[in-house]
């Protein structure tokens, strides 16, 4: 049986992203297996490593990680190592360099580089050398939208270098409200009839840039005073932006991690997307799928998707009035 092994830093990653894969490469004779620094129950995973990885390139847990991967990978003896996320792609290149002169195919998702047209020089000096590095040590990089396809066909020295649009979206969940049914979940989920939500679903990080959409709605009330902001996603702010909303007095719900992520987008009116970077992003999908307008900061993965003025609105970074206006 041949046998694959994913790398991630987070399960998250692996619960929103891969299952569908999984099940496949199963249903197809493959053993799954998957690395990452939290043990959850991950459907179709047939073996779960924990590791201590840090997000933190500096973090001396990185070192402890590298090590558990490269026994892992040096006892499993995988067709395939498959990893994702920057430390995720980092370590697991690094760890199978021997396996992979012995055979194995080592695979790595670029979710979005982290150096692209508009990013801070700081980004291309860090991130351009580290990235051109390890594509040394793979067989196939994987790019999902078409900017880092040019950037890697152009600078990286891995094998093989393919565009790949996304893991895609299941449009039986994300789909269009039935009749009555928006307003039946607004009542359920405890939203007034006549609020305007406008809804973003993302980790509070500072790439996600939720501060904005707090300052945004903030500008929005003036013309619309029933706007509420709804978050939902894990806090990797250190409850920064449920401060800034206390301060500034902004309407928003902070719903933290949600299963019902289907359920708020059919009972929302605006889907909002602020992240600075993006690679392609599944959550305007999802959101199109359920017949959302979308507004969206532009980078490459909301251009990839958003055709501003047709299939929604694209802002400027920073610009409040412009989104709010929107």
């Amino acid at each position: 049986m041949k046998k694959i092994l994913f790398v991630a830093t987070v399960p998250e990653h692996f619960l929103y992203f891969h299952i569908p894969c999984f099940k496949m490469l199963r249903e197809n004779g493959w053993e799954v297996h998957a690395a990452c620094s939290e043990c959850r129950d991950i459907p179709e995973c047939d073996k779960l490593f924990e590791l201590p990885i840090s997000r933190n390139p500096a973090d001396k847990a990185n070192i402890k990680a590298y090590r558990r991967l490269k026994e892992i990978v040096g006892k499993n003896n995988y067709d395939i190592v498959h990893c994702h996320t920057p430390m995720g792609g980092a370590l697991a290149r690094l760890a199978s360099r021997r396996e992979r002169k012995n055979g194995a195919r080592v695979f790595y998702t670029a979710h979005g580089f982290h150096f692209c047209s508009g990013a801070p020089l700081l980004n291309w000096i860090l991130f351009m050398p580290a990235e051109w590095l390890f594509s040394r040590m793979t067989d196939e990089l994987i790019t999902i939208n078409d900017e880092d396809f040019k950037l890697a066909k152009r600078l990286m020295r891995a094998e093989n270098v393919r565009l790949i649009h996304g893991v895609g979206c299941d449009l039986e969940r994300f789909r269009r409200p039935g009749i009555g049914e928006k307003e039946r979940l607004r009542e359920e989920l405890g939203f007034k009839a006549g609020d305007k939500i406008v809804f973003y679903a993302a980790e509070l990080n500072g790439n996600k840039n939720q501060g904005f959409l707090i300052e945004v709605i903030n500008l929005l009330r003036k013309t619309e005073p029933r706007a509420r902001l709804v978050l939902a996603g894990s806090d990797n702010m250190n409850g920064a932006y449920r401060k800034l909303a206390a301060d500034t007095g902004a309407p928003v719900d902070f719903l933290g991690v949600r299963e019902d992520i289907p359920e708020l987008m059919r009972a929302c009116d605006v889907y909002a997307a602020s992240s600075l970077r993006e690679g392609l992003p599944l959550n305007i999908m999802e959101a199109m799928a359920t017949g959302l307008p979308i507004v969206a900061v532009n980078n490459r993965g909301h251009r990839a998707l958003v055709k501003d003025g047709e299939t929604g609105f694209i802002i400027k970074p920073g610009d409040k009035e412009s989104a709010a206006e929107s």
